[in-house]
């Protein structure tokens, strides 16, 4: 039984629909580390066949990465095929060609001017196929940068991100890849409108991503608030609230949890359920503009109060109350959360070194589609044989590829 059938019965023993809406697409992923293979991710976990091209013979460098990097091969490249082949070598074009020619998609993150060196720049690529969709993610969009190397912390610090996170005087990166991600959605919004609009014009084009632009985005609502609020802007650290209650307290076990009280009703909510009649009938607490101006006296107040209860019985009166709460988690909390539990919303993978983890599927609901975990990432060069069998390679033209080192198989 090969990939496919294991995937295939994992799949139908979970209840899962088989029918996903980007079913029939081939996608030819030419990507390392996080923006191109989160691209890859989502379209594959969409129901897209994702052919991830790695170089031969040791694959993605990615898999080797050590510290905070350990995890990214293993969270961003599930639902995909290995096809491990040397893009320098050119033995090796005949394959590489006959899989664009057989693409919807191609995906590529690599600095810049790489593709055009290696013979798969879009000029070529759109004269070989058309139709396809050429995606580009890169540091920055066309500009003075757009020859410069980017990272996703780079970018962070260029945006201003990294000004509004961290607190005043102390720029501070994202707890995640946030701004990778972000520019991986983009680029799968790009794609996904230049597939519509081939479907009117029967062409392909180029579709472009920039982690700079991807960033600014995210900081555009503080751009817009410096119209209305005095310069210079002040972190999201420092509390600056348009609310009376939104802010993090502890609970009697010492358990940091999140509270917010945004509206009067809210208010009204959170006095009965918690038994403070009492601060009903206090004129500086009655509406949130006076919780807001009262915020020095009204904090402390419940600081001290939220400390007579466990972090249970805080988030069962906040959530009887209708607030908007949230004890404050490690990612490693999540593993065992009832809510993502439920139905799969987590759901294991095996990594290729063997560990078996638990890893959030698609964010998106669509009718009873579940884009889950159907394939596992890939050894490197798991699939190479039965992708350039696909492609009308036979067995001794591939053995003669692998006997010269121009590919990687594993079967």
């Amino acid at each position: 039984m090969d990939r496919s059938e294991q995937s295939d019965d994992r799949r139908q023993s979970a209840g899962e629909s088989t029918v996903l809406p980007l079913k029939g697409l081939r996608v030819a992923e030419f990507s390392h580390a996080i923006m191109g293979p989160s691209a890859g991710m989502v379209l594959a976990d969409l129901g897209a066949e994702v052919i991830k091209v790695e170089p031969a013979p040791d694959g993605d460098p990615t898999r080797r990465l050590i510290g905070s990097g350990v995890g990214f091969f293993g969270f961003y490249n599930r639902n995909k095929k290995s096809l491990a082949i040397d893009l320098k070598a050119p033995a090796a074009r005949p394959a590489i060609e006959a899989l664009i020619r057989g693409s919807d998609i191609l995906i590529e993150n690599f600095a810049v001017g790489t593709m055009d060196r290696l013979g798969l720049g879009y000029a070529e690529v759109a004269r070989l196929n058309p139709r396809l969709i050429y995606a580009s993610l890169k540091g920055f969009l066309s500009g003075p940068y757009e020859q410069r190397r980017a990272l996703d912390e780079v970018v962070q610090m260029m945006s201003g991100l990294a000004y509004m996170t961290g607190p005043p005087g102390q720029p501070l990166r994202a707890g995640a890849s946030v701004i990778d991600i972000m520019g991986g959605f983009g680029a799968v919004i790009g794609i996904l409108a230049a597939l519509r609009q081939r479907d009117e014009t029967g062409k392909g084009g180029h579709v472009v991503s920039g982690l700079f632009e991807a960033a600014t985005f995210l900081v555009g609502q503080h751009m817009v608030n410096a119209a209305y609020l005095p310069l210079p802007l002040v972190p999201m650290s420092v509390r600056n609230s348009a609310w009376g209650v939104y802010d993090i307290f502890h609970s009697k076990d010492g358990k940091p949890i999140f509270i917010g009280i945004v509206t009067d009703t809210q208010w009204r909510r959170f006095c009965a359920v918690f038994d403070r009649p009492d601060l009903l009938e206090v004129a500086e607490f009655r509406s949130n503009s006076s919780r807001v101006a009262a915020r020095p006296s009204l904090v402390p107040l419940l600081t001290e109060f939220f400390k007579k209860f466990s972090t249970e019985e805080l988030v069962a009166k906040s959530e009887e109350a209708e607030l908007a709460f949230a004890p404050v988690n490690m990612p490693t909390d999540l593993i065992d959360d009832p809510h993502l539990n439920f139905a799969g919303h987590l759901r294991e993978t095996r990594l290729p070194d063997g560990k078996v983890v638990k890893v959030p599927r698609l964010p998106i609901e669509i009718d009873d589609a579940s884009f889950s975990v159907r394939q596992d990432p890939p050894q490197a060069g798991a699939d190479t044989r039965a992708v350039l069998r696909d492609l009308g390679f036979g067995d001794a033209a591939i053995d003669a590829l692998a006997r010269d080192g121009i590919v990687v198989t594993k079967s």
